[in-house]
């Protein structure tokens, strides 16, 4: 099994070569500013008192507060976290937003618990974390298993402490509690820029790019969607249990309609159902794996015949499948650029917040495009000069600003 933090650390050390980075920088960048561990009673729905474990890791502060998601499942784990924390600051640091890298997660099954219990958990949470976190500290958001309402929970228990509504602390709330618009479809959005980013500098012809889309979540639904609309053939999508395709291309809306009424994509119209691994070996020209990480692995690298990986999960490629894809020619968009809108968008919020402002969905789209444009052009221009894959070029460009920010702050 991989180890995600040790992971990190080695692209890290990948990258040090490349930059010539000095030794004390890379143990700097190594290790976190801090890493807190709770430990924090519920009150569940049968009246038992039942004790849960949180963390929240801040990884750089030198670009500014820390910033990242709050996960809840059953597989939240130290190193997970830690390994979120550090890439979150090289994503904030790619997309030119004045932030430094956190994660959060509380180990519970969200699945086995009520609307009443998920609130407690989301409460006592922000309790236990409350003196770490802030709008000039570290600003979470929602990440796997959490929402905007559990944000809301948190942004309402963090005021009864603090003595005042502070919607700054915290982003992807609802827009009543000081959202923003467009949020939803920030990283799906986001995601799509990048697409026709791509697009423009590969020459591919988007009614003659083939696209699969692995996870139809709110990531994958935005992305393919925009995709379709404009005018690429998505021909195949997947949800957790099934994947369809049609080679002439697919309906999204029309698809999701189908599984909202069906339970699942099986028995849809016009598509045939294959498995997410054969998805996943399509002879496509750009696969967009949206679900979760590692889905692409030594053992299946081998089977991939995409031109082009876009990451819109966090790590749905490891590190081992990396280099078997980059000996097979296939080029791998990180996540650490692809999937940056939502956390782009998330500044936006933070942004807005902090000024008494109240963005348009309109604006708040123009501004993402314009800061994944910027982003792709600094990453594409540093690849083709230094003859580097895609991930190494965006990690040098992020990596370079948080040690540049680091000299400035020494």
């Amino acid at each position: 099994m991989n180890d995600p933090y040790v992971t990190s650390v080695a692209q890290l050390k990948k990258i040090a070569e490349i930059l010539k980075l000095p030794a004390d920088v890379v143990e700097r960048l190594s290790v976190h500013d801090k890493f807190l561990e709770v430990h924090f009673p519920v009150t569940m729905d049968n009246g038992a008192v039942r004790m849960f474990t949180g963390y929240r890791a801040q990884h750089s502060n030198a670009r500014g507060p820390y910033k990242g998601g709050i996960r809840f499942s059953p597989f939240v784990n130290q190193s997970e976290i830690r390994a979120l924390s550090m890439w979150m600051t090289w994503k904030c640091s790619i997309a030119d937003i004045p932030f430094g890298g956190g994660k959060g997660g509380v180990i519970v099954d969200t699945k086995q618990c009520s609307s009443a219990e998920l609130e407690g958990i989301s409460r006592a949470y922000i309790r236990a974390i409350h003196a770490i976190v802030g709008p000039d500290k570290d600003v979470p958001a929602p990440d796997m298993y959490t929402t905007p309402e559990m944000m809301g929970w948190m942004a309402d228990e963090y005021a009864k402490i603090v003595g005042e509504y502070t919607p700054a602390m915290i982003t992807a709330k609802p827009i009543e509690k000081g959202g923003i618009e467009g949020r939803t479809e920030a990283t799906g959005l986001g995601g799509f820029y990048v697409l026709q980013n791509l697009a423009e500098r590969e020459r591919l012809d988007p009614k003659q790019t083939k696209v699969a889309v692995q996870g139809i979540g709110n990531v994958g639904y935005y992305i393919a969607r925009y995709a379709h609309d404009a005018g690429y053939r998505v021909i195949a999508i997947a949800d957790s249990r099934h994947a369809i395709k049609n080679d002439q291309g697919i309906d999204i809306d029309t698809a999701v309609e189908f599984k909202k009424s069906h339970g699942s994509f099986e028995g849809m119209p016009g598509a045939t159902v294959i498995s997410n691994n054969e998805l996943l070996a399509l002879p496509v020209d750009v696969l967009i794996p949206a679900a979760t990480e590692n889905v692409i692995t030594s053992e299946n690298a081998e089977t991939i015949r995409a031109k082009y990986i876009l990451e819109m999960a966090n790590g749905p490629v490891t590190d081992e499948a990396d280099a078997v894809l980059e000996r097979e020619g296939v080029v791998v968009i990180p996540d650490v650029l692809a999937n940056s809108g939502g956390v782009t968008v998330s500044y936006f919020e933070w942004y807005q917040n902090m000024h008494r402002e109240q963005w348009t969905k309109e604006k708040t789209f123009s501004e993402l495009k314009k800061k994944i444009d910027s982003a792709f052009d600094a990453i594409y221009s540093y690849k083709k000069e230094n003859s580097v894959s895609f991930r190494m070029a965006a990690y040098a460009v992020g990596v370079s600003k948080v040690v540049e920010a680091l000299k400035n702050n020494s």
